[in-house]
């Protein structure tokens, strides 16, 4: 008998199929996750769970008997090899062939790998993307191994907060000029530079790596465009990801970025849906994919209210966060395209607020719930505060809600 099926065990997923049965939905449901583990949290690998403070347990999104309980058929372990839209059926390993009214494709995304195949196939490189990930990388931590990151966004210097304090030697190197340049200002990166530096991190930015140095086989560090030897015992790559859309691709659906979606999160097979890390979609006139959990909920979300017959509509409102020694960021909004940056210092509460023309487009709040809270509600009304109200430290933001 057909169903509706969910490809993906991650965030994307796991919302997609509660979320029906919440809304009362009795058709049979089956969840495919092509890792042997059942739907688990990603957002605390490389923060509280490489530092040992969360266990794997803890990081399930539900407990086994959820899914019994629900009646929820979960396939773990079997990836899904392809689409037969024709036929309207999911091909898995294995052979299993799974029948679907109803499609959703919640395939999530993978690291970007390094371009030099020699250290890409090294024992001494190492990505963070999942528990087995987490747990090679943990056997490198235990030795005290000196680590190289590579990239200097939020994933490496997550992990390097971790590391250091497991008391790791940690160096960073980024391409870039600066550490977090293609998310955030140059403020919150200097920010960033000198709370990791503060910490016993090195970085090392507008590097270009152009060897890997070996002895008998033994990794020992790179060798940079300036001619500098950066010593290392082994290396975690956090260069950004890319969205897991061949099973899309390959079934003729549109990808661009990701799998297009709509705004009921339909691509342009009407039976099929996709969220989270893998879909496109629309976002004040420009087509954007968002690596958040955020969005992977909620776009989840309003496809399982569109598959049960409810008029539902995606309206994103973009969030993260990010934990690094002892600094929370929560960022509220997307900054892409700011044209001024507004700086307001309360106490030891720092925050970031970024306008486009004008307009209040984005938030970045360091140990500042407040101005996150604000800036997301003011944001997610299309409010805009005065920029002088915002930098007056003496200004109550909570008095622009109104409330």
């Amino acid at each position: 008998m057909a169903g509706i099926v969910a490809i993906g065990g991650g965030q994307a997923g796991f919302s997609f199929v509660q979320k029906l049965r919440s809304l009362g939905c009795t058709q049979k449901i089956t969840l495919v996750c092509g890792e042997d583990l059942i739907p688990y949290q990603r957002p605390p690998l490389s923060k509280k769970f490489l530092l040992g403070r969360m266990s794997e347990q803890q990081l399930y999104l539900r407990t086994k008997s959820y899914y019994d309980e629900k009646d929820i058929k979960l396939i773990v372990g079997k990836k899904a090899l392809r689409i037969n839209k024709d036929l309207m059926e999911v091909d898995l390993e294995g052979g299993v062939k799974l029948p679907y009214e109803k499609l959703f494709i919640g395939t999530g995304s993978s690291p970007k790998k390094l371009s030099d195949k020699r250290i890409e196939s090294s024992r001494h490189t190492y990505y963070v993307r999942n528990i087995r990930d987490i747990e090679h990388v943990s056997k490198q931590f235990s030795a005290k191994k000196a680590l190289l990151i590579i990239g200097g966004g939020y994933i490496g210097l997550e992990v390097a907060s971790v590391a250091r304090q497991l008391g790791l030697k940690v160096t960073i190197i980024e391409a870039k000029e600066r550490i977090l340049k293609r998310v955030t200002s140059e403020k919150v990166g200097d920010y960033f530079r000198k709370l990791h530096q503060k910490n016993g991190v090195m970085i090392h930015e507008n590097v270009v790596i152009k060897d890997y140095i070996y002895e008998k086989r033994t990794f020992k560090g790179l060798l940079t465009n300036h001619g500098e030897t950066i010593n290392g015992e082994f290396i975690i790559a956090g260069i950004g990801i890319e969205p897991n859309t061949k099973i899309a691709e390959e079934a003729g659906l549109t990808v661009e970025n990701g799998i297009l979606v709509d705004e009921h999160c339909r691509t342009n097979d009407p039976n099929i849906f996709a969220a989270g890390d893998c879909a496109s979609f629309i976002h004040r006139g420009e087509r954007i994919r968002l690596e958040s959990v955020g969005n992977a909920i909620e776009q989840s979300e309003v496809a399982a209210m569109v598959v049960h017959g409810h008029s539902s509509s995606y309206k994103a409102l973009p969030w993260f966060w990010s934990d690094q020694f002892n600094v929370k960021l929560q960022i509220a909004g997307l900054n892409s395209g700011y044209t001024d940056v507004v700086e307001r210092i309360s106490g030891d509460r720092l925050s970031y607020w970024y306008y486009k023309d004008g307009n209040l487009i984005s938030v970045d709040a360091i140990n500042d719930p407040i101005s996150y809270m604000v800036g997301k509600k003011l944001i997610e009304k299309n409010q805009t505060p005065s920029p002088r109200d915002v930098e007056a430290e003496s200004f109550n933001l909570k008095s622009l809600l109104g409330t």
